[in-house]
């Protein structure tokens, strides 16, 4: 496994007004969007949540009640954030992603290979859990991707899945969709790419309801499954322990 990735010249983002892809075209475009905004993602991301996607990775791990030594598959690891604080919990992190523009930002390195999430390069239950952080949206096969998640890890490993969500306030969910769908495109493309920062927030559209989603973690071979809402509903959090198979 490479600590290391080269870049790919990325093909075309996404532009506002274009459908959104479906199939090999849809991994083809969550590819190049990743690789031509790596360099300033961390930023955008900080910049996007107010900080506020720090506590929520950290309480992901947190949820996972690390022991030292515990080997833990960081999917879809971009640059490298759950990864890291995964280590300084004493845990073992082997990061995946599709994008080789965000293993190549890494700030510092860790354990990680280039792959799609439909065939990772490891034996059947290895690892000791998982988590995935806000690109639940963005597999091309989310069903298919959660059953390999389970293929690697053992019984009774956690996982914590993170990603976005639409508040149960009706007057908050107003104001996050403003947010989300006008100023995130904004700053996101004076900052960085305009075309994949528009197409972030179309992307939600990708994402299952909530009960569609558990069900789908269920099927795919876990059990003791629960979504928590966190900062008022923005994001959720979804945990769930690997079955026997």
């Amino acid at each position: 496994m490479s600590n290391a990735a080269h870049q790919q010249t990325p093909e075309r983002v996404p532009r506002r007004g274009d459908p959104l892809p479906t199939g090999d075209d849809k991994t083809v475009a969550v590819r190049s969007m990743f690789d031509s905004i790596a360099g300033r993602y961390d930023l955008v991301n900080r910049l996007m949540t107010f900080g506020m996607d720090v506590r929520w990775r950290t309480s992901a791990i947190d949820s996972l009640g690390l022991s030292p030594g515990d080997r833990i598959l960081d999917l879809a690891c971009g640059t490298g954030d759950m990864a890291l604080e995964i280590s300084e919990c004493g845990g073992v992190p082997i990061g995946v992603d599709l994008s080789h523009g965000m293993l190549a930002a890494a700030r510092e390195p860790f354990p990680r290979a280039q792959c799609d999430a439909l065939a990772l390069p490891l034996p059947d239950a290895l690892l000791d859990g998982a988590t995935c952080g806000f690109a639940l949206r963005n597999f091309t096969d989310l069903g298919a991707t959660l059953v390999e998640m389970a293929r690697v890890l053992r019984p009774g490993a956690r996982i914590a899945l993170l990603d976005v969500a639409e508040p149960p306030n009706r007057l908050m969910a107003f104001g996050h969709g403003i947010y989300f769908n006008r100023v995130v495109p904004m700053v996101g493309g004076m900052l960085s790419d305009r075309d994949a920062y528009s197409y972030l927030p179309r992307s939600v559209a990708y994402m299952p309801p909530s009960e569609e989603l558990l069900a789908l973690v269920h099927r795919a071979g876990f059990t003791s499954i629960d979504r928590t809402l966190l900062s008022g509903g923005i994001s959720q959090l979804i945990r769930a322990t690997r079955s026997a198979p």
